[in-house]
């Protein structure tokens, strides 16, 4: 696992997967996870891609083993983590991208590839908000004023347990997966993972949707809880290139419950805009 220092007190860290064959030029792909995860999160993935492309998968700034002295007030801005992203790609070296992300970690791409253009070839979005609608803030509240205040009194295992349950993932249709899921989340940092919630709360990335030139793919459920059909209309009708799959789930992680079709719809869309797939015998 590729680690550097960002600055004095934090250092990056990121998986590299890499099986394409050695002697041809493949594209790199940045698969960004979101709020309160890590790269560990697309472990579903990495099997089914990294024949097509070299994986880049960070961590974000004090998640994952991306760790270091934060300060939980001024450490976790937008232009902050964009300008982590850019230094991860930097570090191995690529210079353009395909760039994968998940609910936040689209919307940390959306930022990207309107504010450098030049940088992101392709952008596929996973569940991907615009911003938080009010609803869902209530929903994640469960009672207690705020998800922040959620978060705090009932402690981030509890409070994950109980809104994955509901929107992220169906708890019997896989046991293990659902357990997995919170016992990993669960490993973050709570201090941090408020701190990106607030992040979270307050973006919306509706700015930077008229400024994207790069081809958009959508990967999201059929009516979903926290990507409504405002938040999809909204893309239509800002995105100038921009093609939705909907998976057969109301639920949220839709790359962890549909891995293949996920990623085969990845590999086509690139494959036809600036990224040759690799034919598998």
């Amino acid at each position: 696992m590729p680690a550097f220092e960002r600055r004095p007190g934090l250092h990056l860290s990121y998986e590299l997967d890499d099986f394409t064959d050695l002697w041809l030029h493949r594209p790199f792909l940045v698969l960004q996870h979101g709020n309160g995860r890590s790269s560990k999160f697309w472990y579903r993935w990495t099997p089914y891609l990294s024949r097509h492309f070299k994986i880049i998968r960070p961590d974000m700034r004090g998640l994952g083993r991306s760790t270091g002295q934060l300060d939980l007030q001024s450490d976790f801005t937008l232009d902050l983590l964009i300008g982590d992203l850019l230094a991860v790609m930097g570090h191995a070296g690529a210079e353009t991208v395909h760039f994968c992300g998940e609910s936040m970690g689209g919307i940390l791409g959306l930022a990207l590839a309107a504010l450098h253009p030049d940088r992101v070839q392709t952008l596929t979005l996973v569940s991907t908000p615009v911003f938080i609608e009010q609803q869902m803030k209530e929903r994640y509240a469960l009672g207690h004023g705020s998800r922040i205040k959620a978060m705090e009194e009932m402690g981030v295992r509890e409070w994950v347990a109980k809104t994955t349950s509901t929107t992220r993932l169906p708890a019997e249709e896989e046991p293990g997966l659902f357990e997995w899921y919170v016992d990993e989340f669960s490993k973050g940092d709570p201090e941090v993972q408020i701190a990106m919630s607030k992040l979270v709360n307050h973006s919306n990335a509706q700015s930077f949707l008229k400024d994207i030139e790069a081809p958009v793919l959508g990967l999201y459920p059929t009516g979903g809880q926290i990507t409504s059909n405002t938040q999809e209309q909204l893309l239509k009708d800002n995105l100038k290139n921009l093609e939705i799959l909907h998976l057969p789930t109301a639920y949220h992680m839709v790359q962890l419950l549909y891995p293949k079709a996920c990623t085969n719809a990845l590999i086509e869309f690139c494959a036809r805009h600036n990224g040759a797939a690799v034919v598998d015998k």
